[in-house]
């Protein structure tokens, strides 16, 4: 097999804390003549549980790429009772994103996309409006406007499912994707769908969280991404951020802050995600160095 020097391979854990994890596994990797070019550790004391990311270079590595998963799952993952997860740095994961009516976020990814910062595939935007269908052509990406109400939305979101599988997508983000995805979606892509929320969570609810924050006199605001799960706004989360707030500021001046910070915090969201640095436990994500 051809192993190209910029090739790893990334192993994330987490399994019961216990002595000796960071030497089996650095060994393990050692024995086969693997260079580790990345460490990051973590133990939830009050848990008691230990997560781990390691990545190292394929480069003269001496088991095969099918081999490492049944040789580390026999050696190492077993006997410590581990969750975890192989992936290789050469993959690049297939992007699908959602987006309604507003077009900060959406043009934030594609830019980064387009640039080679994203190192991503986007092979499709799903909206249930038509507004950001110039866009999607101005990157030449398919567009498929899918409506949603409340009598088509299952029938909706099944041929969403369909386009999804038909074109191999491994993640979703909501770019502003302004529609609350049922049970039976989320469970198709767990940990596997980011959104980005309008407020440093938890915060203002409601359609003008920045009319209401305007309202109260805050002193910062802020925007999170997370994960999406069945129960709104409250999946585990990736990534948030905040900007400071003064009397000075008007209701068009918060928008365009709180817009401003949408775009980094789910950006950066989305990166940890490609670059394999989250994990998640519970309700709760660790996000690697």
């Amino acid at each position: 097999m051809s192993k190209n020097h910029s090739e790893t391979a990334i192993i994330r854990i987490h399994c019961p804390d216990q002595r000796g994890i960071v030497a089996r596994v650095t060994d393990f990797i050692h024995r086969n003549n693997g260079n580790i070019v990345a460490l990051d550790q973590h133990t939830d004391r009050d848990e008691g549980r230990f997560f781990m990311r390691v990545e190292w270079e394929l480069q003269n590595f001496e088991l095969e790429r099918d081999q490492i998963e049944p040789a580390f799952e026999f050696a190492i993952a077993t006997p410590c009772k581990m969750k975890w997860k192989l992936h290789f740095s050469d993959h690049i994961p297939r992007m699908a994103l959602f987006v309604s009516k507003m077009s900060h976020c959406l043009y934030d990814l594609l830019a980064r996309y387009q640039s080679g910062e994203m190192r991503v595939e986007i092979p499709l935007i799903i909206s249930n409006h038509k507004d950001m269908e110039g866009v999607a052509a101005n990157f030449g990406i398919p567009y498929f406007h899918l409506p949603i109400t409340a009598e088509t939305k299952a029938a909706q979101e099944a041929k969403e499912l369909e386009l999804l599988k038909e074109h191999r997508v491994d993640f979703i983000v909501l770019a502003r994707y302004m529609q609350i995805l049922s049970q039976s979606f989320v469970d198709h892509f767990p940990e596997r769908v980011i959104n980005i929320h309008h407020s440093f969570l938890p915060a203002f609810i409601g359609a003008k969280p920045y009319h209401a924050a305007h309202a109260r006199g805050v002193k910062i605001i802020g925007a999170t991404s997370h994960y999406v799960t069945t129960d709104l706004d409250a999946g585990p989360i990736i990534e948030q951020d905040v900007a400071r707030i003064t009397h000075h500021d008007s209701v068009e001046r918060l928008i365009q802050k709180g817009r401003d910070i949408e775009k980094i915090v789910l950006s950066r969201a989305v990166m940890a995600h490609i670059d394999r640095k989250t994990l998640v436990y519970k309700n709760k994500t660790v996000v690697f160095q």
